[in-house]
This record gives C-alpha cells, sequence and structure tokens, in this order.
C-alpha cells in the first residue's frame, strides 16, 4: 500500500536566505513493507526513514531490490504488506527510462523540465546541460541527432533543472564521462533537498551522500555516513550475531544434557523443570546463510622482460571523420598500471581496440614482445559469445588447460552456481553475457590485461573486488575507466584525451589533478559566470578588466552595474510579492482559526465545513507561495553573487 498524508506548515518566520521547504516537518517513511517476484523475497518487514535534507545512498547487492524500492516510492509498484507514506503535494524527480523528445532542439526540450514559475529560465537548463556534456551547438542540435547515452542525459537535466523535493538517480553515472560524472558530484553536493541514489561508483556515492541504506538479508537498514559506516557495521553486527549464536547453542546443549541425565532424580525435578522452561524460552538462532560475492583472481602468465610494448608515433582517424589520435608514444613496462580517461567519443575506445590489435593504426606503430599473451574485454565483445552454449561451455573454450572443475569454479566466481552454469547464452541479459567475459578472461592465463569500462553491469561488492584483483594481478593493466576511485587506487601513469589531443602523463592520478587536472571544468566555471541569464547581449568579459585603463574599467564598471539592476530588481520585486502574500495568507489563517473555534464551540457544523475549506486553500496558497520564494531567493544569490565576482574584478584593476 502506497499513501499520502497532508503535513503542517511553520511560516512563524521567513527571510531572504533559502527558506525552509514547507514539507520540512515530514518525511518519506517506508513502513514494515515486503515484496517478493516469483518466489524471491526482496524485502520482509522492512522499514527507514527519508528525513528532510537527507542524501541517502542505496545499496545492496544486483537483485536484490534496489531499483524495486524506487519503483515502489514512485508508486510504479505496490508492496505486498506494509505501507509508504509520502507527504502530500511531495514532488519526486526520477528519470524516465522511455525515450520520447517532442522540441526542435536540446535547450528548449530540456526547459520543458522546468517548473511552470520558471518557464523562460532558460540559462539553468544552460547550466544543466554543460555540465553534463552539451557544448553551446549541441544546445540548438534535435535531441533525435544524438546518440543513446546523450539521450539519457538530456533526460537526466530535464529532472536536475526541474527542482523536486525528491530526487531519485538510479545509475546516473552509467552514460557520463569523467568530467560530467565530476561536475554532478558537485552539483549534488549541493542539492538543498532530499536525495536517493544507486549507483556502483562507491566513490561518487561516498562523496555526496550523508546517510547510507543497505538491503542486507531481506531487511532494510539505514546509517549515518558513508558506504564503509554501514559495511562495517553490518560486520560488526554478524559477528557479534554468529558469537552470540554459538553461545546460545552451547548453552543449550548443556542445558539439554543436564535435563537428560537428571530427569529421573525426584529431588531434582525442580531444577530440571526450571531448564526446561529455561530451553523453551530460548531464541531459536539459525545460521546465517552465505552470501555469495563475484570474486576475481586474474591467472598470470609468467613473464620476463624489460618492456612489455611500445607505441611509437600512434595515429588514427575513421574514414571521413577528424582524426582522433595523434603522435602518441609510450612503452609499457612489468607491472605498470596505465588508465585512459578523457571525456566520451575522444577515442579512449578506439585506443584499447588498437591496442588490442581490433583496429589497424592510420599510421605509427604497435610492437609487443613475443612472450606477452593479452586478455581483452570490451562492451561489444559479448558479441563474440556463441548463443547456443551455455555459460560453463563457453568457459570451458577459452584456454585448453581449463578442466570441468576449474570452469565449474569460475563460474561460481561470476555468480553462476548450480544451473545456473548450465543456462544458455542466448537466454542471458547484458550484465550476465558481460560476467562470462569476464568469466573467460579469468580462465585465461595472460599478462597484459586490457580492459574498457569493466565496471559496468557489476554492483559495488564486485567492483571492490575487481579493484582488488586488479591491484594483485602481476601483468600490466591498461584500462579505460570513469571511476575515480579506481584512478585514484590504481593509476600509476594516465593517458589523457583533452584539448583535441592525447598525451601521456607521469603519474598517478591525484598528481594529475594537482598538476592542473580537467582543464574544461575551469573553462565552464569561467563561461558560466561571463553568461548573463537572460536574452540579452553577453555581459562584459571578466578576464578583459586588469588590463583597461581607469576610464575603460569605470565605463565597464558602470555597464555592469546597470546589468545588475536590470537583473536583479525584477527578482526582488517577485521576492517582495510572495512575502507580502506569504503574510497575508498567514494573517487570514489566524482568521478563519479563531473562527473555527467560535464556531467547534456553537456546535455550527455549517460554518466549520465552509471555514475547512477555506482553510485548505489558504495553506495551499502558503505552500505555492513559499516554493517560489525558495526558487526566486536562490536565483538571487546565485545572481548576485556573479554581480560581486565581476565587480570585485573591475576593482582589482583600479588597484593595478
Amino acid at each position: 500500500m502506497r499513501r499520502c498524508r497532508s503535513f503542517d506548515i511553520g511560516m512563524a518566520h521567513f527571510s531572504r536566505k533559502l527558506p525552509e521547504r514547507a514539507h520540512s516537518v515530514s518525511m518519506i517513511s517506508i513502513e514494515n513493507i515486503s515484496k517478493s517476484f516469483g518466489g524471491q523475497t526482496l524485502f520482509e518487514g522492512a522499514s527507514f526513514k527519508l528525513n528532510p535534507r537527507e542524501r541517502i545512498g542505496l545499496v545492496g547487492r544486483n537483485g536484490h531490490g534496489k531499483t524495486t524500492l524506487f519503483r515502489l516510492v514512485i508508486g510504479e509498484e505496490t508492496p505486498d504488506e506494509g505501507e509508504i507514506v509520502v507527504p502530500r503535494n511531495y514532488r519526486i524527480g526520477y528519470v524516465e527510462q522511455h525515450i520520447r523528445f517532442t522540441e526542435d532542439t536540446v535547450l528548449t526540450e530540456g526547459m520543458r523540465g522546468l517548473n511552470e514559475a520558471e518557464r523562460d529560465h532558460h540559462w539553468k537548463v544552460e547550466k544543466v546541460l554543460s555540465g553534463l556534456g552539451f557544448s553551446d551547438a549541441d544546445m540548438q542540435r534535435r535531441p533525435e541527432e544524438f546518440s543513446g547515452g546523450y539521450q539519457v542525459r538530456l533526460n537526466l537535466a530535464k529532472v536536475l533543472v526541474s527542482d523536486p523535493d525528491l530526487l531519485l538517480l538510479d545509475e546516473p553515472t552509467n552514460y557520463l564521462d569523467i568530467t560530467s560524472i565530476r561536475w554532478i558530484e558537485r552539483f549534488l553536493q549541493n542539492w538543498p533537498r532530499e536525495l536517493l541514489l544507486i549507483t556502483h561508483n562507491r566513490g561518487f556515492m561516498d562523496k555526496v551522500i550523508t546517510h547510507t541504506v543497505g538491503i542486507h538479508r531481506k531487511k532494510i537498514r539505514k546509517v549515518e555516513g558513508d558506504t564503509g559506516q554501514l559495511y562495517g557495521q553490518i560486520a560488526q553486527d554478524e559477528e557479534v550475531y554468529e558469537k552470540t549464536r554459538l553461545n546460545d547453542e552451547r548453552r543449550q546443549k548443556e542445558i539439554e544434557l543436564f535435563i537428560s541425565r537428571f530427569r529421573a532424580k525426584a529431588r531434582l525435578a525442580n531444577m530440571v523443570q526450571s531448564r526446561i522452561k529455561t530451553l523453551e524460552k530460548m531464541e531459536k538462532r539459525n545460521k546465517l546463510e552465505e552470501i555469495k560475492n563475484l570474486e576475481f583472481s586474474f591467472r598470470s602468465r609468467p613473464f620476463r622482460g624489460k618492456q612489455v610494448m611500445s607505441v611509437e608515433n600512434l595515429a588514427f582517424g575513421y574514414p571521413g571523420g577528424p582524426p582522433l589520435i595523434q603522435g602518441l608514444d609510450f612503452q609499457a613496462v612489468p607491472g605498470d598500471r596505465i588508465c585512459i580517461v578523457g571525456k566520451n567519443g575522444k577515442g579512449k575506445t578506439t585506443l584499447i581496440k588498437l591496442l588490442a590489435g581490433m583496429l589497424p593504426p592510420t599510421a605509427g606503430k604497435i610492437q609487443y614482445n613475443p612472450n606477452i599473451t593479452q586478455g581483452f574485454f570490451e562492451q561489444t565483445n559479448v558479441q563474440s559469445l556463441v548463443d547456443s552454449r551455455t555459460v560453463l561451455e563457453e568457459i570451458l573454450y577459452s584456454d585448453e588447460g581449463v578442466d570441468q572443475q576449474v570452469a565449474r569454479n569460475i563460474c561460481g566466481a561470476m555468480m553462476f552456481t548450480g544451473d545456473d552454469a548450465l543456462k544458455k547464452i542466448e537466454v542471458l541479459s547484458g550484465g550476465e553475457k558481460s560476467r562470462v567475459m569476464l568469466g573467460k578472461l579469468l580462465a585465461t592465463p595472460v599478462n597484459l590485461l586490457l580492459l574498457d569500462e569493466p565496471t559496468n553491469h557489476l554492483d559495488m561488492e564486485s567492483c571492490d573486488s575487481l579493484l582488488a584483483a586488479l591491484d594483485n594481478f602481476d601483468g600490466v593493466v591498461i584500462m579505460v575507466t570513469h571511476n575515480e576511485m579506481f584512478l585514484h587506487t590504481l593509476a600509476r601513469r594516465l593517458i589523457v584525451f583533452q584539448d583535441d589531443a592525447v598525451t601521456l602523463f607521469e603519474g598517478g592520478y591525484t598528481r594529475f589533478l594537482e598538476k592542473g587536472g580537467w582543464r574544461e571544468e575551469g573553462a565552464a566555471a569561467s563561461a558560466r559566470e561571463t553568461t548573463a541569464p537572460s536574452g540579452d547581449a553577453p555581459a562584459p568579459s571578466d578576464a578583459a578588466a586588469p588590463r583597461l585603463g581607469k576610464k575603460a574599467l569605470r565605463r565597464l564598471r558602470s555597464e555592469v552595474l546597470t546589468e545588475r539592476a536590470k537583473i536583479l530588481k525584477p527578482i526582488e520585486k517577485k521576492i517582495a510579492g510572495a512575502e507580502d502574500a506569504i503574510d497575508s495568507h498567514e494573517k487570514a489563517m489566524d482568521a478563519f482559526n479563531r473562527e473555527m473555534q467560535a464556531a467547534t464551540e456553537a456546535g455550527n457544523g455549517e460554518k466549520i465545513v465552509s471555514i475547512s475549506q477555506a482553510i485548505h486553500a489558504a495553506e495551499t496558497a502558503i505552500e505555492s507561495h513559499f516554493n517560489d520564494l525558495e526558487t526566486l531567493t536562490a536565483l538571487l544569490e546565485e545572481e548576485t553573487a556573479r554581480f560581486d565576482r565581476k565587480l570585485a574584478r573591475i576593482d582589482e584593476g583600479f588597484e593595478n
């Protein structure tokens, strides 16, 4: 059952700072829900509360009910038992899976997500689209011209600009490149309301959330803090449970032995009866069911040599298109961990295919040591699987040294246990096929791993296992990834696609960020500051201010002040109007409450009904005005800060 209830509105005080939402005294409550599908129980008497301004990360193994819980919250599914209580007028935003566009351009399609009061706030949409990787030119193109990944980004942008009370995000980083992931990470860190997030990217989740909710053993557990706090608490509790269970079993055996030995002794009858009662009262604790984890352990082939591979003046471009790679030189040596990073569409997957020999270079050469045996993983490689084979057969055929027992062990490691190992490839999901491909890699002894986004389709626990396995692998790893936890942990060198070029960076990811990192992040921030949030001409460039003379600076300052007044005055006027309207309705509410008290004392039923309707109308109006006030106040603060930065830079020019 899913039901809504009303909530009180506290408005004794308000100011031009960001106001509390009217629902701030309320919460979403998951109350003793149970849900099963096809004989599999996902939840059993599970409960938790989502309180105001909490950003919650939802974790759990694949298939344990994370997405189902999302569908329950938005009402697409109903629990078998229990209920989900959502405040009245509470807006929930989530990305629709169905791709359907009605507007001619990306920008106008994105503006469809804006609230009614913000229908003309195109700059808000531009900011989000830019953060998600759309260029200015992209925003004027038709949505249908883009790939499926970018179309999902557009749907995500529409949700982000809608300012819902609760933002539900299910794997939002799946179609994002590393710079867009870093942007949405900062966006969510500043999210002022509630957030419920699913992602396999543990580092991303831990930077964003305030609380973690875990689906574990058909229950839902909530802790304050990141995923480490949750997993640490679960491990501690289960250790205590197991120790208690063993102590109880030992105590139970002692009691049973006493009863059997002395049951016939008349003078010990009272003691025997006491122990029988104790035994009846003892809680039966079952041994915790072992939970299977995806376990990775790559088979490494010994390698002796000083150099694994050499890349010289490598170049590549698809026919009719611009060159993606030009003049790339590097050598890989034993023990190397090289990560390939950059924005989507710049050539990362192309490079890993070149290194794997799947594509011939346009120019240059790639030379391998003759003793190198490579293993290659790439998402489209699932097409190489034979539909008529079983999972077990695919693993068996991976390498001549794999026997039936080894193949069974690898199937188990990939979570294809028992009869699941006998499933045909043709009936597997995309994620299951990716696990088969990883299993084939585990079966093959190699000393060079070439991996393209291997964490897709893995849950958080499996990602942790993969990270440990790659760290322990004796050979060389060259990997494309957007996962910053993998980059910080593994990368010793980077191949960076940036500024329409590809370069080798000697050092780890932390050093890369310290040495300048993603330059487009700073450029995008600067561009947003110098873009006027209206249809008027762009504001004068801040960067030019210090190089101007004092006369030009005074003129520029005057232009900025004029523009500032033009932008801020209408917002301030609307804020004052919203405040006045709230004050007026509050006074009316006070009068209605006094009238209600008098009507109640007089027992005037007709008047009670009339006043109740008036009170409800006033509450609805107050809620609407508070929503407007919050939106306008946030906009005022953002625009004020923008103009303050401009004026400060101009004033620096006077001082120089």
